[in-house]
């Protein structure tokens, strides 16, 4: 069993208060959450409403697989136009 770990800095620069940021990060998670069946939560930054840091996780069989599914949950949230990614960093344990 491989767990793949994925610790993501967004900046979100149209939120403008905590409610903003709330509604922008609730609606990214739930959609990672269904897409890739992954664990996903805001880590950090709680309290700062133009910031977050999410990890997400996920278990599989080979280490490869769990790579391309945080990759490829890497490559969506870039995508997202009501965000920017700051930086991140994943780990295969």
């Amino acid at each position: 069993m491989v767990v793949g770990i994925c610790t993501i800095e967004l900046r979100l620069p149209g939120a403008l208060t905590l409610k903003d940021k709330r509604r922008v990060i609730k609606g990214l998670l739930e959609r990672v959450r269904h897409r890739y069946q992954v664990a996903a939560a805001e880590v950090d930054h709680q309290g700062h409403r133009s910031r977050a840091t999410l990890g997400i996780a996920c278990v599989s069989n080979a280490g490869a697989h769990a790579d391309e599914i945080l990759a490829a949950v890497v490559r969506f949230i870039e995508t997202q136009a009501d965000l920017e990614l700051l930086d991140y960093h994943t780990e295969i344990l």
